[in-house]
């Protein structure tokens, strides 16, 4: 197997697994370690995976988010769900931001099911789904562009924002501990930051195996949120804490939430 091929693989593995063992890889690939160790070294400066103690994950870190494109081929179902959630917050006539990643990506595909709608984003998934669609106002954040975040990033962007207002703002996280939101990337975080400071109503969108993890940065508190959408009920001791401090989850997946 070719090496392209090889670490296309080991990627998908990554996808369908989380986590990968580097002896595995080895036997699987019929490889010598030091040539999966290469592998994993490529990969983890490219940004794709992070590397631990005898292989290699995806799993969010304190200072690592794998890339988006990693990211949307995963957890679809509890993606869309909370998706689902978050639309029925957007009603006709609205301005909307909508931060980056590939949850957000699916809520801004969303959208035309509430036209006519202003839609304010740095996310290029959602500027790609809405740009040419009737009743849709689209406003695209300028910025440098990120591969890794699919998502245009920096100065611009955050001057652009601070001259904007919109009614209702959705953003996602990777991380959630106590009552603090968080996030790896400060030039990621300050967008939101900016995005969360010029909307009305502010919707936190996070999955719950999020939950009681912390990150590098501090984006906010989750009493800054009007609503915060996750797809299932978190860990006890996160749940815990969220109804002892007065804030109510909304969970997507309607099973859990009867």
């Amino acid at each position: 197997m070719k090496r392209d091929d090889r670490q296309q693989a080991i990627m998908d593995l990554l996808v369908s697994d989380g986590e990968v063992e580097l002896d595995a890889l080895a036997d699987r690939f019929a490889v010598s370690r030091m040539t999966i160790h290469r592998d994993l070294d490529e990969l983890e400066g490219a940004g794709l995976l992070r590397k631990i103690r005898g292989g290699a994950t995806i799993a969010s870190g304190t200072r690592f988010e794998s890339d988006f494109r990693l990211r949307e081929r995963q957890g679809e179902p509890a993606k869309t769900a909370m998706a689902e959630a978050a639309l029925a917050l957007i009603e006709p006539g609205m301005t909307v931001m909508i931060n980056d990643g590939s949850m957000a990506a699916i809520l801004g595909r969303m959208c035309v099911a509430r036209r006519p709608l202003t839609v304010i984003t740095n996310n290029a998934a959602v500027l790609d789904a809405l740009r040419g669609e009737a009743g849709i106002t689209l406003i695209a954040l300028g910025g440098t562009y990120s591969a890794k975040f699919n998502a245009f990033l920096g100065k611009v962007a955050e001057d652009a924002m601070a001259r904007l207002r919109a009614d209702i703002c959705f953003i996602s996280s990777p991380a959630v501990s106590g009552l603090e939101v968080f996030h790896m990337d400060d030039d990621v975080l300050r967008v939101k930051r900016a995005m969360i400071d010029a909307a009305t109503a502010r919707v936190l969108l996070v999955n719950h195996t999020r939950f009681g993890h912390a990150a590098l940065h501090r984006l906010a508190g989750l009493d800054e949120f009007d609503h915060i959408i996750t797809d299932r009920a978190p860990a006890r001791d996160a749940a815990d804490a969220l109804a002892r401090a007065g804030l109510t989850l909304t969970l997507a997946d309607k099973d859990q939430a009867a």
